[in-house]
């Protein structure tokens, strides 16, 4: 939908105040660790060992974010799928642009991270989720990046994008608070093959977020861990417009798109449109479960501009709008 390169150009107004290059894992640890608003942080073509940190408070500003940029030839390396973040971000304002991540438990992070940019990164082979906003991270865009086998460790845990947590993980991370993960926009990203759980799993806790021109394969979903659809939806006014989902006949999955209610108020007012889903399964296109122990899911649309093919149940259990 061309009315998003408005909003989410690809073309990026540079102004530096300093241009930092690094060429091995010990200048780029320093850079991230001792960045400041307006460097552009540039990493030469390699392949770099170990996990890297961009430390919590050491932030961008709106007018000065920090750029840590290279191309598809700079390789992230964790050195194991069993433990370790490829990449955590853990601050504010920057875009991160062009780079490969593989070879962690999980591949990029970001905790605690808002208004920030990720944007055209490679991220695979990672043993759990390959991408992950956690810890009341906000306002961020995800935008042009390719995400492939993850869930190489445990495949229950393995979705390309994850926004919020489970509400079971709450007390540990966020103090028994819901994780507002809010207002982030998913936009232009190709996530699968080899994704082993869902490609984008939105957690109960979330509001407003947008998944948009995203295309989904579901080549390698596993059902572990009940994930058998594109996406799963258990926050509430989440926006899922203009994605393009594919299956191939005898895979795992069963729907779709689902919508959950994991906790009492959650799963709700989430809009589906202007979708096109290969689903070549025998569930629907769109799943809505609209009732369940936890709690129900209302106010959920899906609208009839959507485009299901392949469906054995058909396009949608609840009334198209």
């Amino acid at each position: 939908m061309l009315i998003f390169s408005v909003f989410f150009p690809d073309k990026e107004e540079k102004i530096y105040d300093r241009i930092i290059k690094v060429s091995s894992e010990s200048q780029l640890k320093s850079a991230l660790e001792n960045a400041r608003p307006g460097d552009e942080i540039v990493i030469r073509d390699g392949v770099y060992i170990g996990n890297f940190k961009i430390p919590e408070g050491n932030n961008g500003t709106e007018a000065k974010p920090i750029f840590l940029h290279g191309s598809n030839k700079v390789i992230l390396d964790g050195n194991t799928t069993q433990t370790g973040y490829v990449l955590h971000l853990q601050s504010d304002y920057w875009h991160i642009k062009g780079i490969s991540i593989t070879n962690g438990l999980k591949g990029l992070m970001c905790d605690k991270a808002n208004y920030n940019v990720i944007d055209s990164l490679t991220i695979y082979n990672i043993g759990e989720e390959g991408l992950h906003l956690r810890q009341f991270s906000t306002h961020n865009i995800l935008k042009n990046n390719t995400i492939t086998n993850t869930g190489i460790k445990i495949p229950d845990y393995g979705e390309g994008i994850y926004i919020g947590m489970a509400v079971s993980n709450w007390y540990k991370y966020t103090n028994g608070k819901a994780d507002r993960c809010d207002s982030n926009i998913v936009v232009n990203n190709k996530i699968g093959p080899g994704i082993t759980a869902e490609c984008i799993d939105i957690k109960e806790g979330t509001t407003g977020n947008m998944i948009i021109n995203n295309i989904f394969d579901a080549e390698g979903i596993t059902g572990a861990n009940s994930a058998d659809s594109w996406m799963d939806v258990k926050g509430n006014g989440t926006l899922i417009e203009g994605n393009t989902g594919y299956n191939k006949v005898g895979s795992i999955l069963k729907d779709g798109y689902q919508v959950h209610c994991a906790v009492n108020g959650w799963g709700n007012n989430n809009i589906f449109r202007n979708n096109i889903c290969e689903v070549y399964a025998d569930g629907y296109g769109f799943n809505i479960v609209e009732k369940s122990s936890k709690g129900n899911a209302t106010g959920n649309k899906v609208h009839k501009n959507n485009k299901v093919v392949g469906a054995a149940a058909g396009a949608s259990n609840v009334e198209l709008e």
